[in-house]
């Protein structure tokens, strides 16, 4: 007679690793290997080319003569290397009125963009941390000027300008320059989420008052953004071409961008000089600050940009 043991049923051997069934070809991802997508590989591709070929086109090109440009593919260099020889020719041009127009540019970009950069700083952290009566209007009205374009303003401006006398001087420029709503909006953002209230609390317990908050506790802390706002700013005043168009006639004072275009049109004239060699160079010329601005701030500006985008 068989034990009770002998005629239990026998227990199911347990699942192992290597028995757990596997979808052919399928693979793990994660958020650091990603799922990979042909069609945003293409589209990158074709954003990278857009935005690449035409600054690969514009060093080859200042690399040539007047005569080279003509004779040569546009995509390719020339028999002969005249990159320096059109620095050269390009500041001394026209009694180096090159030198003066880069000179302008910087004033504009100094007084406009710093000066706009330091209004956006005080005016973002004030909405941010401060509540006063028409807070609510400021917000709509700095989103409603968001949403407006410059060249709108443009005519405007330049009448208002005209009747205070102000026309075709530099302060034409710099004074629309201050005003950057997008700016604001930015830090504005930027300080709600960078600047904890408790921190400021606890300054001002501590005696410290609103000045020597701002400087010791705010700025270190609203750097990123700063550097961010500084960018935007400096890159729309640098590259301000319309509204230097409109208010200014004497050419002394133009920015590098409506210079530039002078003598781009000097070839449509009776005549005039054709110079495309040096219109090519001066516009190497003027996009290497910006380069090299946003290489060596760029850390500052990535981290400034995604401030606000995560949710604690």
């Amino acid at each position: 007679m068989s034990s009770p043991a002998s005629t239990a049923p026998s227990a199911a051997p347990a699942p192992t690793a290597r028995s757990t069934p596997r979808l052919r070809g399928a693979r793990a991802y994660s958020p650091t290997r990603p799922r990979r997508s042909v069609l945003l590989t293409v589209l990158a591709s074709l954003i990278v080319l857009y935005t690449v070929v035409p600054l690969i086109w514009l060093v080859i090109n200042a690399t040539k003569t007047q005569a080279g440009l003509g004779d040569s593919n546009g995509l390719w260099f020339a028999h002969d290397f005249a990159l320096w020889d059109n620095i050269r020719d390009t500041f001394t041009y026209d009694d180096g009125v090159f030198g003066r127009w880069l000179l302008n540019t910087l004033l504009y970009v100094v007084l406009g963009a710093g000066g706009a950069t330091l209004l956006a700083v005080l005016g973002g952290y004030a909405l941010a941390k401060f509540d006063f009566p028409g807070k609510r209007g400021i917000f709509a009205l700095v989103i409603g000027a968001v949403a407006v374009p410059g060249t709108a303003l443009a005519v405007p401006t330049f009448l208002m300008f005209s009747k205070m006398g102000l026309t075709d001087t530099p302060w034409a420029v710099i004074i629309p320059s201050l005003v950057s709503p997008f700016g604001l909006y930015l830090m504005w953002v930027f300080a709600s989420e960078a600047i904890p209230t408790e921190l400021l609390e606890a300054a001002r317990i501590d005696g410290a008052g609103e000045t020597r908050t701002f400087f010791t506790v705010v700025l270190p802390l609203l750097a990123p953004g700063i550097v961010t706002v500084l960018l935007f700013t400096t890159v729309a005043t640098w590259n301000n071409y319309f509204l230097p168009l409109i208010m200014l006639k004497d050419p002394d004072w133009y920015p590098l961008t409506l210079g530039l275009s002078a003598w781009n049109s000097q070839a449509e004239t009776i005549g005039g000089d054709v110079i495309f060699n040096l219109v090519i160079t001066g516009s190497l010329l003027t996009i290497l600050p910006l380069v090299v601005a946003f290489l060596l701030l760029q850390r500052y500006w990535q981290s400034g940009l995604a401030a606000g985008s995560v949710k604690e």
